[in-house]
C-alpha cells in the first residue's frame, strides 16, 4: 500500500479548553451530522484520517479529530499538572472534549492509544458513545496481569515499551522522536511504502513539549511499573475490572499488522455484550484508518449513519 494524499491537504487544528487541556483538533462536515470523533494512536497523529475525514464528512457526518494529550497543538492548561499518559486519563480527555463541544453522543472510533481511549469511553460511560470502531478489538489494558509474557514473536515486536522503562529509552525519545516512529511504522505497517512527506506531517506534531513526559508515563504506568495519578485512581479501579462495552462496535484487524497480529476476534468476544462484528482487513498494517481509509470509513459511516 502507498499512501497518495494530494489531493487532501494537512489537517489544521482548531482550539478548545476541555478539562486540564487545550485540546488541538480538525473539525470538518455539516454541523448537525451525526458526530463521529477519530482518535490517532502513537506514534502518529490527526493525519492518520486525512482521508477518512472528508470521506465521512462527504457522507453527512460532522467529523472531529482531536491531537491526544502530548501531541500536536494540545497542551495543559497548569504547569503543575501531571503530565500523565495512563489509560484513564486518555478516556476522561474524550469525555472533558466532547463536554467542551457540548456533544453528548458521538460515533467514537480509533487505533491504539485512540482506540483505547474510545474503549474507556465506551465501556464506562456507554451513554456518550452511540458506537466504537476499535482496531485490534478490546483495548483496555489488564494492569494486574501486565507481567505475564507474550509469545516470543510478540514480544520482539514491543521492544519500544522495554526500552522506554529505562532512563537510555526516555533520552532516546528525546533526541529520536521522528526516528523511532519511522522504526516503528516499518515494524508495525510492512506493507505500507510511507514516504518522507508522510512521516513529516505526522512527526511535527512529536515536537510538542510534553510528547516525552506523557510517552513515558504511559508505557511506564500499563507495563505496572509506575503509579497512576491520583486524580484517576477511581477510574482506574473500574478499568481494572475490566468492563464489558455494551454499545455497537465494529472491530478492526489489520491482517498485516506487525505489532498485533490479526484474530477471527473470538478471543475477545465476551468483552463485548452488545451487537459487535469483527472484520478482518486485507493489506492493512497497524495504522488502519491511513493505509485502508475506505474500509475504516466504511466501519464508521455503518454506525454513524443509523441515527
Amino acid at each position: 500500500m502507498t499512501t497518495a494524499h494530494a489531493a487532501n491537504p494537512p489537517l489544521v487544528a482548531n482550539q478548545i479548553k476541555a478539562g486540564v487541556l487545550s485540546i488541538g483538533y480538525y473539525e470538518t462536515g455539516p454541523s448537525n451530522g451525526p458526530v463521529v470523533l477519530l482518535l490517532h494512536g502513537f506514534p502518529y497523529s490527526i493525519d492518520s484520517y486525512v482521508d477518512v475525514a472528508p470521506m465521512l464528512a462527504a457522507r453527512g457526518a460532522r467529523v472531529i479529530v482531536p491531537y491526544l494529550r502530548g501531541h500536536g497543538s494540545t497542551r495543559f492548561l497548569d504547569s503543575a499538572t501531571p503530565r500523565a499518559g495512563q489509560q484513564a486519563a486518555i478516556g476522561v480527555d474524550v469525555v472533558d472534549f466532547m463536554d467542551a463541544l457540548k456533544i453528548e453522543r458521538a460515533v467514537l472510533a480509533g487505533y491504539d492509544w485512540g482506540g483505547r481511549a474510545a474503549c474507556v469511553v465506551a465501556a464506562l460511560w456507554p451513554e456518550r458513545c452511540s458506537g466504537l470502531v476499535s482496531v485490534n478489538s478490546y483495548l483496555i489494558q489488564d494492569i494486574a496481569n501486565a507481567g505475564k509474557p507474550l509469545s516470543p514473536a510478540v514480544e520482539s515486536g514491543l521492544w519500544y515499551q522495554y526500552y522506554f522503562q529505562t532512563e537510555r529509552g526516555r533520552a532516546g525519545l528525546i533526541a529520536n522522536r521522528r526516528e523511532i516512529a519511522k522504526t516503528l511504522w516499518t515494524r508495525n505497517s510492512p506493507n505500507w511504502h510511507f514516504d518522507a512527506a508522510t512521516l513529516a506531517r505526522h512527526a511535527a506534531a512529536f515536537d510538542n513539549s510534553d510528547y516525552v513526559d506523557v510517552v513515558i508515563h504511559s508505557y511506564r504506568h500499563r507495563l505496572g511499573l509506575a503509579p497512576g495519578y491520583a486524580q484517576y485512581e477511581a477510574v482506574e479501579k473500574r478499568l481494572a475490572a475490566l468492563p464489558a462495552i455494551a454499545v455497537p462496535t465494529i472491530t478492526l484487524d489489520g491482517a498485516a499488522d506487525g505489532v498485533v497480529p490479526a484474530t477471527d476476534g473470538t478471543a475477545s468476544a465476551k468483552k463485548f455484550t452488545g451487537p459487535r462484528s469483527h472484520r478482518i482487513v486485507a493489506g492493512a498494517g497497524h495504522n488502519l484508518p491511513e493505509e485502508a481509509p475506505n474500509e475504516f470509513a466504511a466501519a464508521v459511516w455503518e454506525l454513524a449513519g443509523q441515527r
